[in-house]
């Protein structure tokens, strides 16, 4: 194995602050370290340095020339001015040539208030402009999938044809025409909805010519609430932020994680939100025949208090067998609880997962759309839960088992569950086959609790609660420790984190770990710890 080599580094002078940073790094990242924002378009840390915007021009003393930051490397002594009079007057002059045909549309821009050409102008633009001709006017363009062109607000900074050239290796954007009249052109026989990952487009565009038609005049930046969060939707577990309007989901958008999913996240994963802020949710508690105020049981299925419903799936459970099915969307810590269910009772435990294509980015090692299409594959694995088919999913059902299904709807063509068996629903809706259950128990889904998933790398990854549960849905830890309670396991839990504490203290994967220690970037399991540095010393030997 070769020995890694020392790394040089560099000192410099970032508006009077002393800064040290490995050889190589170029001014605009070595002034983020001393917390000192230069303006810039083009550059963007996941893409090719370009260069072609100017707005990051910076004074380096004995530099004959303003120095473009983004493109300029640090050097040993370099004093570096920021905001000196002779680069703030350059930025200026590339702020109003940007606004020569720019038009201010900020009123339905959906990208007012969270837009750089606007905040940069707002900072340090001139007060009134001086151009006194007709703005340009190109129609917007359509560029296929859930992209929309908005040509008059190009700034032309690149990001996207760098993005399509570089990241998703399918070169179909270009700078067409020159001069006054260049634009974003694509292909004339290909567009965007060929590829997973060219919603990204829409992220890097640092103003409003490239938007999504789905969030289209949803809901203006300032009217949002925003949730660090992992996306659901596959088994790599890309960070994401969730955005809400008054409670509703309206747009899922990537949050950067070296180690996870760089800056991006694919079009399936983002555009599949729609289950998130479905109506026909489990509400309310359920026993059959036990709420009666006659104290008569009857046939149905009726309303009860948790108390009642927790009792009840509690005696369905006594004695019995329990055969587990539990859906992959579950977090690692309703999982856990499961598993100690199916432990407690000498039961079995099953999962089944939809499929899809796999479909890789291919400029971003390990970084794809995964085939499995559930965010806790790897957990429901790690807490000793059996992948079947979705028709075997009652295969292993035993006569005087109860059946408790947890967030699975049995859809397809899954056989239907023995007639008289006893069977709890643990869901956050009630599908039809499930009339017949003895108890349901309602949970919130994945963004209305906080919790972890395992991503299909082994990376333990926290989110957070984004919304409300409906009506007297519960978090599932907390209806599944009352269970496991009232079954004689426990005395339940206060706060998801000390379900997770639990978990961390009886599982070895988990070892170590904690809400704290996770923050929100997670770890790798132990297991996938001692496999990184095996493999690196394999790649590097």
């Amino acid at each position: 194995m070769s020995e890694a080599k020392p790394v040089k580094l560099i000192n410099l002078t970032i508006e009077g602050r002393p800064v040290t940073v490995p050889d190589g790094t170029s001014i605009l990242e070595a002034a983020k370290t001393a917390g000192i924002l230069v303006p810039h378009y083009c550059y963007h840390p996941g893409l090719p340095v370009a260069g072609v915007c100017r707005m990051c021009l910076v004074e380096v003393e004995k530099f004959p020339k303003l120095a473009p930051a983004c493109a300029t490397a640090v050097g040993e002594g370099q004093v570096v001015h920021v905001h000196s009079e002779k680069a703030r007057e350059a930025r200026k002059s590339v702020l109003e040539f940007l606004l020569i045909n720019h038009p201010l549309d900020c009123p339905i821009c959906d990208q007012a208030g969270q837009c750089e050409l606007q905040d940069y102008t707002f900072q340090e633009g001139r007060a009134e402009s001086r151009y006194l001709e007709p703005k340009r006017f190109n129609p917007a363009e359509d560029f296929g999938g859930d992209v929309l062109y908005v040509t008059n607000r190009c700034i032309l900074c690149t990001r996207c044809v760098r993005f399509m050239d570089k990241v998703a290796e399918e070169p179909v954007l270009n700078v067409s025409e020159r001069g006054d009249r260049a634009v974003i052109g694509i292909h004339p026989e290909h567009d965007l909805s060929h590829n997973a990952w060219s919603g990204n487009v829409i992220d890097l565009c640092p103003v409003g010519a490239l938007i999504s038609k789905d969030f289209h005049n949803k809901a203006r930046a300032w009217e949002l609430e925003r949730t660090a969060s992992v996306c659901p939707n596959c088994t790599q577990g890309c960070n994401m932020i969730v955005e809400t309007r008054d409670d509703v989901v309206v747009q899922l958008r990537p949050r950067a994680n070296a180690d996870v999913n760089q800056f991006y996240m694919c079009d399936p994963g983002r555009l599949n939100y729609r289950w998130m802020n479905r109506r026909d949710r489990a509400e309310v508690p359920y026993v059959r025949g036990g709420a009666s105020a006659s104290g008569a049981r009857g046939r149905d299925l009726e309303p009860a208090d948790w108390d009642d419903a927790v009792r009840a799936a509690a005696a369905a459970i006594d004695g019995s067998r329990a055969y587990v099915l539990a859906s992959p969307m579950l977090p690692n810590e309703a999982l856990s609880l499961l598993a100690r269910l199916v432990e407690r009772t000498g039961g079995h435990g099953v999962f089944t997962v939809r499929t899809g294509e796999e479909a890789p980015l291919p400029g971003v090692p390990d970084l794809a759309l995964r085939t499995d299409r559930a965010a806790n594959v790897r957990g429901a694995e790690m807490f000793g839960f059996r992948r079947v088919a979705a028709r075997d999913a009652l295969a292993g059902l035993r006569t005087g088992d109860v059946l408790i299904v947890a967030d699975e709807e049995l859809a397809g063509e899954v056989v239907r569950a023995p007639n008289g068996l006893r069977t709890i629903v643990i869901g956050t809706t009630v599908p039809a086959w499930a009339a017949g259950a003895d108890v349901v128990l309602p949970i919130a889904n994945t963004l209305e609790e906080d919790g972890t998933f395992t991503n299909v790398q082994g990376r333990v990854q926290r989110f957070q609660q984004a919304k409300s549960a409906p009506a007297l849905a519960r978090p599932s830890w907390a209806v599944l420790g009352d269970l496991l309670a009232a079954v004689g396991d426990g005395a339940g839990y206060w706060a998801v984190s000390d379900v997770f504490a639990a978990l961390a203290g009886s599982h070895p994967a988990f070892a170590g770990m904690s809400y704290d220690t996770l923050g929100l970037r997670g770890l790798p399991t132990a297991e996938q710890a001692d496999a990184e540095p095996a493999a690196l010393a394999e790649s590097t030997s």
